[in-house]
C-alpha cells in the first residue's frame, strides 16, 4: 500500500493534537482529523487548572487552539473530518472518514469521549434550551438566574464554579453521599456563598416548554432556569466496529503502553482503557503516543527534530 501518511491521529482534542505535534517534529508526515469542531471537551472549560506552566490556569478554548497551530507550524496536516472506520491494508492502514481514505503506515485513536446525557422526560427536548453540556458557553446568559448542576466530579464541580461567576444560585445535584473530584475543587465549593449542594438527590424530570423552568427530584422540585449535566463521559468508539479489544465501557484497551492489540494501532487520552482524566495526562500521552508510533515505522533507528 502506498501510504498518504506515516501517521494519521483521529482527534482534535488536546491527546491529538499533542500527538500531531510530537510525530510532525519527529520527522513524520502526518495528518490530524480533528472532526468538525477541533478542541474536544476543554473548548468548553472555562479554566484548566493544573496543566504545567499555567500557575494561575489556561482557558480550555485557548489551550487547544493554541497546540493545534503549533503542530500546524511544524508540519502536520490539520483536516476537518473525522474517523468513521478503518481498515488493515497491505501492512499499512487504510483510514476512512467522510471526505475519503486517508492511507496510513501507523494509526493513533485519540478520539476522547462524549457526554453521557440525562435519561429522564425533559432532558432531550430541552437540549440547547437550557439543558446544556458547556458552562462557560451559556453562563452569561443566565446571570442572576438559578441553576442546577447534575453529577459530583471534577467536571461537575469546576462547572459548578463558573457558573457561580454568574448566577445567582448554583445547586449540585449529586446521586453519591459525597462529592467527588479533586479536593482543591470541594473546598471552593464548601467556600462558595451562591453553591448549594444536594447529597443523595436524583433528577427524575426536567420541566419547561421554550425552555427550563425547574427540574423534579425525589424529596420535590427545584426551581431552576438551566440544567448543566456531567454525569460523566463514555469513549468515542462506536466506529472502531470491533477490529481492536474495547473494555465494558467501550474504551481502547492496550495491553502494552499505548498500543492496541493490532499493530501499528495505537491509543491515547480518555478513548483509553485506564486513562486518567486530566489534561496534562492526556498531552503526555499524545507525545508518548507519537513516539511509540515513531518507534513502530523504524523510527528510533534514525534521528528526528527534537
Amino acid at each position: 500500500m502506498d501510504a498518504d501518511f506515516d501517521i494519521v491521529v483521529a482527534g482534535g482534542g488536546i491527546a491529538g493534537l499533542t500527538a500531531g505535534l510530537h510525530a510532525a517534529r519527529l520527522g513524520a508526515s502526518t495528518l490530524v482529523l480533528t472532526g468538525d469542531v477541533p478542541g474536544g471537551h476543554l473548548l468548553s472549560v472555562g479554566r484548566v487548572d493544573a496543566y504545567p506552566g499555567f500557575p494561575e490556569g489556561v482557558e480550555g478554548y485557548r489551550l487547544c487552539p493554541d497546540i493545534q497551530l503549533e503542530a500546524a507550524e511544524s508540519g502536520a496536516a490539520i483536516e476537518a473530518a473525522s474517523m468513521t472506520g478503518f481498515e488493515p491494508d497491505g501492512g499499512g492502514i487504510a483510514v476512512e472518514t467522510g471526505e475519503g481514505v486517508r492511507n496510513a503506515r501507523a494509526l493513533i485513536v485519540a478520539t476522547g469521549t462524549v457526554f453521557e446525557t440525562l435519561d429522564v422526560p425533559g432532558a432531550e427536548s430541552l437540549a440547547g434550551r437550557g439543558v446544556s453540556h458547556c458552562a462557560s458557553c451559556d453562563a452569561p446568559l443566565l446571570r442572576g438566574k438559578k441553576v442546577a448542576v447534575v453529577g459530583g466530579g471534577d467536571s461537575a464541580l469546576q462547572e459548578a464554579l463558573t457558573l457561580a461567576e454568574f448566577a445567582q444560585r448554583v445547586t449540585i445535584v449529586h446521586r453519591g453521599p459525597a462529592l467527588g473530584g479533586q479536593a482543591a475543587y470541594r473546598d471552593r465549593v464548601a467556600a462558595a456563598a451562591n453553591i448549594d449542594v444536594r447529597l443523595g438527590a436524583v433528577v427524575t424530570a426536567v420541566h419547561g416548554d421554550d425552555g427550563v423552568t425547574g427540574v423534579s427530584l425525589g424529596d420535590g422540585d427545584l426551581e431552576v432556569s438551566g440544567v448543566f449535566v456531567y454525569i460523566g463521559l463514555r469513549p468515542n468508539t462506536g466506529f472502531l466496529g470491533g477490529r481492536i479489544a474495547l473494555d465494558r465501557r467501550g474504551a481502547v484497551v492496550c495491553p502494552d503502553g499505548l498500543a492496541t492489540g493490532l499493530p501499528g494501532v495505537f491509543a491515547a487520552g480518555t478513548v483509553r482503557a485506564g486513562a486518567f482524566g486530566r489534561a496534562a495526562a492526556a498531552a503526555g500521552e499524545g507525545a508518548s503516543a507519537a513516539l511509540s508510533a515513531w518507534h513502530h515505522l523504524g523510527g528510533a533507528n534514525r534521528e528526528g527534530p527534537r
